[in-house]
């Protein structure tokens, strides 16, 4: 007699194919994946991403979707998220308006989520929102929320920087939202990336147009900057959450060389072949009262944090620190040299007459940023 189909069993090969593409996470439904691997796959993943419309989220929100992910796009303005829309297959990247301070908008960016990642950040302040407002008590409402609603990964990006004693609010509030994010989710993923480097970033970019702004401290602050795109691919890559996880991880990913502000100037001079000239150093007292002047301006400008920030060394930029790769390897990205990348990023701000010349390295790093072009 033959059995129903519903109650019949599963052949050996067909229960074993299914069990390889289910998962099931704590606190949320099963994660089932099914098709070919890439855009039009379906990772059995629902990812909420807050903060996807700044610089990092585009790219996190690209590698989420092309993996067959579907994603929840929060957004405030109507233009901001537009361009998410085509970075998925139909029906893959869904929109939905947030307010960071209302939870029912946050809950209804969630509730079907399995992973939430929290990319919103605020590295100056403005009339409407602190720095303590975003990455503090925003971050605490996002884990709060999210944990309510049963979802099962909590990935929060802080900076490679943040330090409760920092001089700087931005890197003290960063700090202060990894412990309120950890007290709301305890076994919340804590991702701390340094200074990005990508074609609309404010570090290449800004050093090209403004390089003035950047000889604070005689140009001798060190950093750890790092690929946008090799962070977005190691968020991506802990969609699944980490395994046996029982309490809160922290991965710093610092870029895979020390640079100064001097050797980053210098490199950018002679990718561009535009000389860069003499460029002052401005006394920092001068440069605060400026800065502090410059927020009656509508527009974001040089705020007085960024100015203090431009005299804070990167963690792992020391003598002792210098070979320290961080947790990259955890994650299963090799982090790219910026030396490899700069002429794609900085290849349009050379004239007409240098635009196909070949790329010319600085001999040695940290050099002098102000030489003088052959």
């Amino acid at each position: 007699m033959l059995l129903p189909q519903a109650v019949r069993p599963l052949r050996p090969k067909l229960a074993r194919g299914i069990a390889q593409q289910l998962t099931v996470p704590p606190r949320s439904k099963p994660v089932i994946s099914y098709g070919p691997a890439g855009r039009s796959a379906v990772s059995g993943h629902v990812a909420t991403v807050f903060g996807c419309t700044g610089f990092l989220g585009r790219y996190l929100v690209s590698k989420l979707a092309k993996a067959g992910t579907q994603v929840i796009v929060p957004f405030r303005d109507e233009d901001e998220k537009r361009h998410l829309k085509v970075m998925g297959d139909l029906g893959q990247v869904v929109p939905l308006m947030w307010d960071i301070r209302d939870p029912d908008t946050i809950a209804e960016c969630v509730r079907h989520s399995d992973v939430v990642y929290n990319l919103a950040g605020r590295e100056y302040e403005t009339k409407n929102f602190t720095f303590e407002d975003v990455n503090v008590t925003g971050a605490q409402l996002i884990a709060e929320v999210s944990m309510a609603n049963s979802v099962s990964n909590f990935i929060h990006v802080s900076h490679l920087n943040a330090n409760a004693n920092s001089p700087s609010r931005f890197y003290a509030t960063k700090a202060a939202g990894e412990e309120v994010v950890k007290a709301a989710f305890p076994n919340a993923v804590i991702v701390r990336p340094g200074a990005y480097y990508g074609h609309e970033d404010k570090l290449l970019n800004s050093m090209a147009f403004y390089p003035i702004l950047w000889t604070l401290n005689d140009a001798k602050t060190k950093i750890r900057p790092v690929h946008v795109l090799d962070v977005a691919q190691a968020l991506s890559n802990l969609v699944g959450g980490v395994k046996g996880a029982s309490e809160s991880i922290t991965y710093n990913l610092p870029g895979p060389t020390v640079h100064s502000y001097a050797s980053l100037l210098n490199l950018i001079q002679s990718v561009t072949y535009n000389s860069i000239g003499f460029a002052p150093t401005i006394p920092k007292s001068i440069m605060m009262t400026a800065s502090k002047v410059a927020q009656a301006a509508w527009w974001p400008l040089l705020s007085p944090d960024e100015v203090e920030r431009r005299y804070i060394d990167d963690v792992g930029t020391d003598a002792k620190g210098e070979h320290w790769q961080g947790d990259w390897d955890k994650l299963g990205v090799t982090p790219e040299e910026v030396e490899n990348l700069a002429i794609t990023y900085l290849r349009r701000y050379r004239s007409a007459v240098n635009f196909s010349r070949p790329v010319v390295l600085p001999s040695t790093r940290g050099t002098p940023a102000y030489h003088e072009l052959d």
